[in-house]
C-alpha cells in the first residue's frame, strides 16, 4: 500500500510540474520578473539627489555638468522628476520636467534660460539625446510596466550574481528602440545592464549601474550608471551622491509653470 500511495504522489508531482511548466510561458514569466521589480520599487514616496554627468567623446575628450534631480510617486501613474543644471555656468537654470504616465506618451518639458521660454518635447522627439548626452529623453521617464511586451530568454551571470535575462519592446508611439534587453538580478530585482536596439535591430547602446546602495531598508539606487553608445563611441557616466527620501515634495513642486523658478 505505501508503494502504492508513493508512486501516486510522485505521478501528482511530475503532473503539477508539467503544468506549471506549460502554464508559465516566457512572454508570461518575462512580464512576471517586471512586475516583481516594479512592485519591490514602489511606495518610496519623494526623494531629492544630486547628479555629476560626464559626457565623454570618441576621443575621450570629458565635460562635466552638475544637476539637481527632484522626483515624486504618483498614485494611479508614472512618477514626476524635475532636473535642473548647476553648472556649468552656459547651461546653468536649464531645468527638465517630465510627467511619465502608465499609458500613452509622457509629458516633458525643457526651460532654456538664454531663451527665458518653456520648450515642450513632442512626442516624435523622445528618441533624441538629453542634453548632449547619450541618454534619450525617454530613458528619462519612470519605468511603467505597461509600456512594454515581454519575454523571458534565459539566465545568466553578472558581476557575481544570478540574472534574469528579459527582453522588453516598447508599445508606446516614437520610440527610438526596437527593443531592450535587461539584466536583471534575481535577489533584488535590480537592472544591472540594458542594451538599446535601434529600429534597425542593431544594438545603438548599453547602459550599466554599479555601487548599488539601499534606502529606508527597502530601496536600491545605482550610484553609477555608464551608458555606451555603440555605435559612435560617445559615452556618458552619471554619478549619484546625496540621496534624501520624503523630504516634502509635492505637486507644486513639479509645475510646468514653475520651471523658470526651479533653480
Amino acid at each position: 500500500m505505501k508503494r502504492i500511495l508513493s508512486s501516486l504522489l510522485l505521478a501528482v508531482a511530475a503532473v503539477s510540474m508539467a503544468n506549471n511548466a506549460v502554464a508559465e510561458t516566457p512572454e508570461e514569466k518575462g512580464l512576471a520578473i517586471a512586475k516583481e521589480a516594479k512592485a519591490r520599487n514602489t511606495g518610496w514616496g519623494d526623494s531629492q539627489a544630486d547628479m555629476t554627468m560626464i559626457l565623454r567623446d570618441k576621443g575621450g575628450n570629458e565635460a562635466e555638468r552638475i544637476v539637481k534631480v527632484k522626483s515624486l510617486e504618483v498614485k494611479g501613474d508614472g512618477d514626476k522628476g524635475l532636473s535642473v543644471f548647476e553648472q556649468p555656468r552656459d547651461v546653468e537654470g536649464t531645468a527638465f520636467l517630465t510627467y511619465s504616465h502608465i499609458h500613452g506618451n509622457d509629458d516633458q518639458w525643457l526651460y532654456l534660460p538664454a531663451l527665458k521660454r518653456v520648450k515642450r518635447i513632442s512626442s516624435s522627439n523622445k528618441s533624441g539625446p538629453w542634453m548632449g548626452s547619450e541618454f534619450a529623453y525617454e530613458d528619462l521617464s519612470s519605468f511603467e510596466v505597461e509600456k512594454y511586451e515581454y519575454k523571458f530568454l534565459r539566465e545568466d551571470e553578472l558581476n557575481g550574481g544570478k540574472m534574469y535575462v528579459v527582453e522588453m519592446v516598447p508599445t508606446y508611439n516614437n520610440s527610438g528602440y526596437s527593443k531592450t534587453i535587461a539584466w536583471i538580478d534575481q535577489e533584488h530585482y535590480r537592472v544591472h545592464r540594458i542594451e538599446f536596439f535601434d529600429q534597425k535591430n542593431d544594438k545603438l547602446k548599453e547602459l550599466n549601474m554599479s555601487e548599488f546602495k539601499q534606502y529606508l531598508d527597502k530601496y536600491w539606487r545605482a550610484h553609477r550608471q555608464e551608458m555606451e553608445n555603440v555605435q559612435t563611441g560617445k559615452s556618458t557616466t552619471i554619478i549619484w551622491k546625496g540621496y534624501e527620501f520624503n523630504v516634502g515634495l509635492s505637486e507644486d513642486d513639479f509645475n510646468k509653470s514653475s520651471l523658470k523658478r526651479a533653480r
